[in-house]
């Protein structure tokens, strides 16, 4: 009898690991575009594909003065008969944060980002930002399969200099949904 259940406990474990739901992340496009040319000039914002499931976003942005107030605006987008709010929609002080990490949205991102950036410290910023070879996504929140757009607008002195607009598939369960986004219907 012991080993019935014993066989039967391998069995469901053998089962739940072969069909646990993996979160799948792709970014699929990325534009950034500068509302001030003369105080933000965009170098290349770009995907660079490593293979059929990951890409890596790389961007490297100057401003050519000192940013002493910066806000982010950030706003997650659903598409569904074109792309509609999602969830998140607020301004984050962004010198504010890098004082004190007390926004949870503006945390997430910024776990993702801070070993792949060179936004790691306060206000004021100028000269080169870069983000590179940021592939790594893991999305801490649940989220609906789908895609997504999540748009970062920069704010310098109460005035848009700059948008980073980042396009990405979520799929909640990588092994049974993988197979239906390969077949187009």
């Amino acid at each position: 009898m012991d080993s019935n259940i014993t066989v039967l406990g391998v069995f469901v474990a053998v089962v739940f690991l072969a069909y646990n739901e993996a979160p799948f992340v792709k970014m699929t496009n990325a534009v950034c575009e500068s509302y001030n040319k003369s105080w933000v000039a965009v170098h290349y914002c770009r995907l660079k594909a490593h293979s059929r499931n990951k890409t890596s976003l790389n961007i490297n942005v100057t401003l050519s003065e000192p940013a002493f107030k910066i806000f982010v605006h950030i706003k997650l987008m659903k598409k569904a008969n074109g792309y509609k709010p999602f969830l998140v929609d607020y301004n984050v002080d962004a010198c504010e944060f890098m004082r004190r990490r007390n926004q949870p949205v503006a945390k997430i991102i910024w776990n993702l980002i801070k070993d792949v950036s060179t936004i790691n410290h306060t206000c004021p910023y100028m000269g080169l930002q870069m983000l590179s070879d940021f592939h790594s996504i893991e999305v801490p929140v649940p989220l609906p399969s789908g895609e997504y757009l999540l748009l970062l607008d920069w704010i310098f002195d109460k005035k848009p200099q700059f948008a980073t607009n980042v396009y990405f598939t979520f799929v909640e369960d990588f092994l049974n949904s993988h197979s239906k986004h390969g077949k187009k219907n």
